[in-house]
């Protein structure tokens, strides 16, 4: 869905273990890391949105998570030009996010790249916290800066430190939908 600004309607989903890391996936046949992230389709709601994409990318199901918090709004980003594809009607200048925090309570083992015809992953790791903001694309640098701060006083119960050099005001604060465990 693709609004009358030009931003399609996204979740982002950062599923953790227990040791507050971070699942990271690479882009099929790329040298490209970032989150599962997906499209909300016509008359779908984040969450049922967030589980269909979280099977599709990542190959787990609801009982695979606990849904941890959310951010409570939308978190924008503009595509570089030449990522626009301007003869795609309606055009697609940005995504417009709604970022979702989960723990992983089942095995890892249920970690499935291949399991849909279209594979978005070929590869996965547990990473810092921190770290995915250094490893995506230069253009959605931003709004994982902004997703992470907002998300994790969630996981870590207010004992983290945010980096220094991540200096980007605080944009909102999650919205805590169960608490971490």
């Amino acid at each position: 869905m693709i609004d009358k600004q030009g931003y399609r309607a996204n979740v982002g989903i950062v599923i953790t273990n227990d040791k507050q890391q971070v699942l990271l996936a690479k882009r099929h046949n790329q040298d490209s890391w970032q989150l599962p992230q997906g499209g909300i389709d016509q008359g779908e709601n984040d969450l049922e949105a967030l589980f269909r994409e979280l099977n599709e990318e990542i190959g787990l199901t609801r009982s695979d998570v606990n849904v941890i918090a959310k951010t409570p709004k939308w978190l924008r980003y503009d595509l570089p030009d030449y990522h626009i594809r301007r003869s795609q009607k309606p055009i697609c200048v940005g995504q417009k996010q709604v970022w979702f925090l989960l723990r992983l309570t089942s095995s890892e083992d249920n970690i499935k790249l291949d399991t849909h015809s279209d594979i978005e992953f070929d590869d996965w790791a547990w990473v810092d916290y921190w770290n995915p903001i250094e490893e995506v694309i230069d253009f959605k640098k931003p709004i994982y800066e902004d997703m992470l701060k907002a998300l994790a006083p969630v996981l870590f119960n207010n004992q983290h430190k945010i980096p220094a050099h991540y200096s980007r005001p605080l944009k909102c604060s999650a919205i805590v939908l169960n608490k971490a465990k």
